[in-house]
Parts: structure tokens; sequence; C-alpha cells
């Protein structure tokens, strides 16, 4: 089962007077990458949040929104009545000497920081509680996307992995068919360059040997088959967290396919080749994106 590392999940709850909403987003990342936006009397409890975010996310980019409203209008805050008192009479003056119209001011030094406080209140037990009932909410949510993104993304990747080991199957009766093209070709060079009556037969067949063994190709197509069967086993597999073990198997499809490529001596096998590096380029992007 493939787990998607893009995700939302959202959960809200109630305590006392107050309307707690958590939101989790995660994009792509390497690492657990964890980012805060929630009230300064919730930043005692960050270390326990990121426990047991980490623990139920696994991996990603993921932004946390704690947000709380108060049910009795409007959000906990404290207006620092000193600082936008002495805010308001500098701006004033400063308007009266510079001969600038009077406006209304209110909206501009509200917006300046530290003059309306957020409530920092220390977090009470059973508000903590309460947050992590909901948190358990929006990381249930949150997971469920992602199970739901990462199963479309099993089924493309399974698709594209079919879809390799259909054009591999297809290369069979070229590979029949480069063989006698590659020993007439050397055959009609030989005999250009020095003479058809020049040519030692036992010889000429001991090389074209020699040089059909370094493009045999059977050995490539017998390890992209077991990566392709790989791949789909680990794919199917309970565990969430296997981008990076998919990731690997991907570069050795990829190696594979390469060294097809640079032996193939075929337009036709180097078309399929290409098919299936278009595919394998498509899983690589899907696996990029789980878990």
């Amino acid at each position: 089962m493939m787990l998607s590392m893009t995700g939302y999940g959202q959960a809200s709850g109630t305590y006392q007077t107050k309307k707690i909403t958590i939101e989790l987003r995660s994009l792509n990342s390497k690492f657990t990458d964890l980012r805060f936006k929630m009230p300064q009397n919730y930043k005692e409890k960050e270390h326990d949040l990121r426990r047991i975010i980490s623990k139920r996310a696994e991996r990603g980019k993921i932004d946390v929104s704690i947000n709380v409203e108060s049910l009795e209008g409007g959000d906990a805050f404290s207006l620092n009545k000193s600082l936008f008192k002495k805010y308001h009479e500098e701006l004033n003056s400063l308007q009266k000497e510079l001969g600038m119209n009077a406006g209304d001011l209110t909206q501009t030094i509200l917006r300046i920081p530290n003059v309306v406080v957020a409530d920092t209140n220390t977090l009470e037990v059973e508000e903590w509680q309460v947050v992590q009932n909901i948190l358990k909410e929006a990381l249930d949510a949150f997971q469920k996307f992602r199970k739901v993104e990462g199963k479309a993304m099993e089924e493309d990747c399974k698709l594209r992995v079919q879809n390799i080991s259909e054009a591999l199957n297809k290369i069979d009766p070229f590979e029949e068919e480069r063989i006698g093209k590659i020993k007439d070709r050397m055959l009609k060079n030989m005999e250009e360059y020095v003479g058809k009556d020049n040519i030692n037969a036992n010889r000429f067949e001991q090389e074209i040997l020699y040089y059909l063994e370094k493009l045999d190709i059977t050995e490539e197509k017998v390890r992209l088959e077991q990566h392709c069967k790989y791949f789909n086993e680990v794919v199917e597999t309970e565990k969430t967290q296997k981008g990076r073990k998919l990731n690997f198997i991907s570069q050795e499809i990829g190696r594979e396919i390469n060294t097809l490529g640079s032996k193939a001596s075929s337009s036709e096998i180097q078309h399929l080749v290409v098919q299936m590096k278009d595919e394998l380029e498509k899983i690589k992007e899907l696996v990029a994106n789980s878990v």
C-alpha cells in the first residue's frame, strides 16, 4: 500500500469558551519537516506535538495550524493600551509637523507588532487533553486523505510497470532479427575493406561470436523482469513507508533499461527502450510523492 506525501486533514473542538481548530497540510520532502503556527501559550507543547505528529505522519513537509477562537466573540487577545497611546501621539504629532491630512490611525496602529497581544495564559491540563483529541481526529483525516491519494498512485505505478514488462516482451522477435542484421553488416564491411577472398571464415565466425556476446541482452532482460516483479511486491506490502525503497528499485530498473538501449543495435528495440524510459520517468514522479 502506497501513501501519498501530499495530504490534508482538519478537525475542530471546543473547550469552555474556546473553539480550537487544527489543520495539517503536507507536501513533498525527503525528511519530516514540521512547521507550526499556533498561539503563544501552546509553544510549551511544541515538542509533544512534534512527537505525536511525526509518529503518525512519517515523512513530508507538514504545516500545522492551530487556531483558537473565543465563542464569546473575537479571538482571545489584549490591547497594549500604553503602547497604542504612545504610537498615536507620535504619529499624530508627525502628521501635524509635516502638514499631512489627518486620518484614522487606529487600523495602522493595530497592525504594529506588540500592540495587540495574544492570550498568554498557561495551557491548562484539561485544554491540552482536548487539543490532543482534536489532533488525533485531524491526523486520522490527514492519513485517510493520504491513503486515498496513495491508492491512485499505486494503481498508476502498477500499470506503468506492466507497460514496461509488455515492452520488454516485445523485444524478443527483434532480438533474433538483429543478430542476422549485425552479421550481414559486419560481413559487408569486411568485404568492402579487405576483400571477399581475403576473409578467413573461421576467424570471422569467432569475431562474430565475440561481438554478439558483448551485445547479448539476456541478463539485462532477466534482471529487468525481476526488478519489475519486485517493485510490485513492495508496492503491495502493508508497510506504508516504502518511498525510498521504491526509489532504489526504480533506479535499478532504469540502469537495466539504459543498458538495453546501449546494446540494442536495433531501431525497433530502441523505440521500445524509449517507451520504457517514458513509463519509468512517470513512475519516478509518483514514487517521489510517496512516503
